[in-house]
């Protein structure tokens, strides 16, 4: 089928709960360490204080070492992991599809589900803002954690709200939330399927662009100018804060800035270069024809950037990471990869 890939990434099973509530189980290692990364979809990628790289994948939470690789939660999770981060205090958070959320304090695990009051098991993003409260994208909305109970916002339609009544959702409803960040002057932006949303505390305002909101955005991030960029099934924008950019009309997933301030993305090839691709109603095509992008930081200001588009075999690619080594890892349909400015690298054992 023309789109299977993509359309694999859409058929998520939700797995029942392998612990009981708020249980903690010990961490058991010694059968999950091999010499290879995982071998199928891999979606983000987060490195630890420690240097340690880990790896939200659909074979479980993956950690390397730079020596082997040890499948953390192989004894604890048969589910598959969109989303990983270490927090503030050094713990690791790793959001699952179907089994809601494990924290792991480096040597038990704490799961969090519906029944704690998180609003909905599927968690495709995780973001720790600038007070230590921990946001969840999810399916229908958003949860925020404060260390003892959650709080719930959900999407209805165009508008998102915070509900007080308890609500949750065992199933899956529309509009998922794939990116959270928080911003310089402390508002918090939800990337989701529908619309795009900035919360100020109160409330909720459609992000838009001469009348039009952002929708199906996959990724914010906010450059160290204070910018903010979008990714998703309109392209690659940046936003000053008064004036919009716009650098490509392909589908981009993923982004992130690096030391030197380039922006990378993982997208599909630039129908400018010779390489379109047809579009899928705002969904991303699998074919062929994905790359990194590196948008040099210098050229920013420019009508016309300079843009390095790496392409690797792979089909379709996922979550970056620059390490502090400054090599770029990404996640792909079948594992993870290393770019190390010259050649790219996989680990997965093929």
């Amino acid at each position: 089928m023309k789109y299977a890939y993509a359309g694999a990434l859409l058929l998520m099973f939700v797995f029942q709960n392998s612990l009981a509530q708020n249980d903690s189980v010990k961490l058991d290692i010694n059968a999950a360490v091999t010499s290879h990364g995982p071998k199928s979809i891999t979606r983000n990628i987060i490195q630890d204080r420690k240097g340690n790289i880990w790896i939200a994948s659909w074979e479980g939470i993956i950690r390397y070492d730079g020596k082997s690789f040890t499948n953390i939660t192989s004894k604890v999770s048969a589910a598959r992991f969109f989303s990983v981060l270490e927090d503030s205090k050094g713990n690791l958070w790793f959001g699952s599809i179907g089994s809601g959320v494990y924290c792991y304090d480096g040597k038990s695990f704490q799961n969090f589900t519906i029944r704690d009051g998180l609003l909905n098991n599927d968690i495709g993003s995780i973001y720790e803002d600038k007070k230590g409260n921990i946001w969840f994208g999810v399916f229908g909305g958003a949860s925020r954690y404060d260390g003892k109970s959650f709080r719930n916002y959900i999407i209805d339609g165009e508008v998102m709200n915070e509900d007080r009544t308890g609500k949750t959702f065992p199933d899956r409803p529309p509009y998922e939330v794939n990116s959270i960040i928080e911003d310089q002057t402390g508002k918090l932006w939800f990337a989701t399927r529908g619309n795009t949303f900035v919360y100020d505390g109160k409330t909720f305002t459609v992000f838009t662009h001469e009348d039009k909101p952002f929708k199906n955005v996959r990724t914010l991030i906010e450059d160290k100018k204070g910018n903010i960029w979008l990714g998703g099934a309109d392209g690659l924008w940046r936003y000053s804060g008064s004036t919009f950019t716009n650098f490509t009309q392909q589908f981009v997933g993923y982004i992130i800035e690096d030391k030197k301030g380039n922006i990378w993305t993982s997208s599909e090839m630039d129908n400018s270069r010779g390489w379109a691709l047809p579009r899928n109603e705002g969904k991303p095509s699998s074919n062929q024809g994905w790359a990194l992008s590196r948008y040099d930081g210098n050229s920013l200001s420019n009508k016309r950037p300079t843009v390095t588009e790496i392409k690797s075999a792979e089909k379709m690619t996922f979550g970056i990471l620059e390490t502090t080594d400054g090599s770029i890892w990404f996640g792909t349909l079948d594992g993870l990869c290393r770019y190390d400015g010259n050649t790219i690298s996989s680990f997965n054992g093929k």
